[in-house]
């Protein structure tokens, strides 16, 4: 668009002042020339694959050429060149494809040229050599910001379209595999003998594929300053307890604050503590995690014989504050509630706490 303006520009200034040229019919050859080159660079350009360093320096040299013979159209009271500003076609190409540098090598050229007509520097001369000097090397610069910007854009697009696809595939092996995996791992236990080996195999391979899940979070997810992945902090439980603890989180990361993370931590490690103490060392336990909505829920149950009416109340009295303060009490410095669910079938602690 911009060659084709310019264009124009130069065939009026051309008809206006041809009385200026000392050789009328090589003005108009010049001038169809342009034309003609100006045809083939708006087709040339079109397509990436002809945007050579050929095409790029046949155009500048096409645009140095037409200043070059500008005093010998118009003769030695040649006041302007036969192309005038149609030369900005070539300088920009360079500042859009070389940026800066390419706008600064093509504006010297073309002053050069533009210079080696004239026997004085007038002020209007030096205006124009003044633009082009500082056109070329300003426009050169935007082009490659804009460049930058615009593939940093697509870069972010694509990382959270990646980012997506693995939420939508930790979803599924969640809510799929991991599920099953934990389901033999229980069913197998209870049945014992061979099935208790299924068992064994199933849970180890449910730990090692959400440690993978949380491993590729971990490499590819965003980072933020002072966030930590808490599910992945709460899975340690698992390695430490070792077959006896079964931790359940969701299939991605839930980064959450630092210290808030180590007080979720803190709370499931207080209830699985009053496990071994109060059912047994090789008692089961099961932790899970849940992110629903701006909450995030944490369950830890066992299947114990649960706890005595007034046993709380009574371990409070007596100084023992280990579910007072370890397990209510952290929960409600967080802005959350702990609340504990027990009977014969065993004791259910669910912490809610808000992000």
């Amino acid at each position: 668009m911009l060659r084709v303006v310019v264009l124009l520009n130069a065939i009026g200034l051309n008809l206006f002042r041809r009385n200026n040229f000392e050789h009328p019919a090589a003005g108009v050859v010049a001038v169809l020339l342009m034309i003609a080159w100006t045809a083939y660079a708006v087709w040339a350009y079109r397509a990436t694959a002809r945007r050579t360093t050929w095409l790029l320096a046949a155009d500048l040299g096409v645009a140095v050429t037409a200043i070059l013979v500008s005093p010998v159209i118009k003769g030695e009271a040649m006041r302007a060149t036969v192309p005038g500003f149609w030369v900005m076609g070539a300088l920009l190409a360079w500042a859009i494809h070389w940026h800066w540098r390419g706008g600064l090598m093509a504006g010297v050229f073309l002053s050069a040229a533009d210079l080696a007509t004239r026997t004085e520097v007038t002020q209007t001369n030096y205006g124009n050599i003044f633009l082009i000097m500082i056109g070329g090397p300003i426009v050169g610069y935007m082009c490659q910001s804009l460049q930058e910007s615009a593939a940093e854009r697509a870069s972010a697009e694509r990382a959270v379209a990646a980012a997506a696809e693995r939420a939508r595939l930790a979803r599924a092996v969640h809510d799929g595999v991991l599920q099953v995996l934990a389901l033999v791992q229980r069913r197998g236990a209870e049945a014992g003998g061979e099935l208790a080996d299924l068992g064994r195999i199933a849970g180890e391979q449910e730990r090692a594929l959400r440690a993978l899940i949380h491993e590729q979070d971990a490499l590819t997810g965003p980072s933020v300053e002072g966030m930590v992945d808490v599910a992945a902090e709460l899975e340690r439980l698992e390695a430490e307890a070792g077959p006896v603890v079964s931790v359940a989180t969701p299939g991605r990361a839930v980064p959450v604050a630092r210290e808030r993370a180590r007080e979720l931590v803190a709370i499931a490690r207080a209830c699985l503590d009053n496990v071994v103490r109060h059912v047994g060392p090789e008692a089961s336990a099961w932790v899970l995690l849940e992110a629903v909505g701006e909450d995030l829920v944490l369950t830890v149950r066992d299947e114990g014989t649960g706890i005595a009416d007034g046993r709380l109340a009574e371990a409070a009295a007596e100084g023992r504050l280990g579910v007072a303060e370890s397990i209510r009490g952290r929960a409600r410095d967080l802005g959350g509630v702990a609340t504990v669910t027990t009977g014969s079938f065993g004791t259910e602690w669910e912490v809610t706490v808000p992000r």
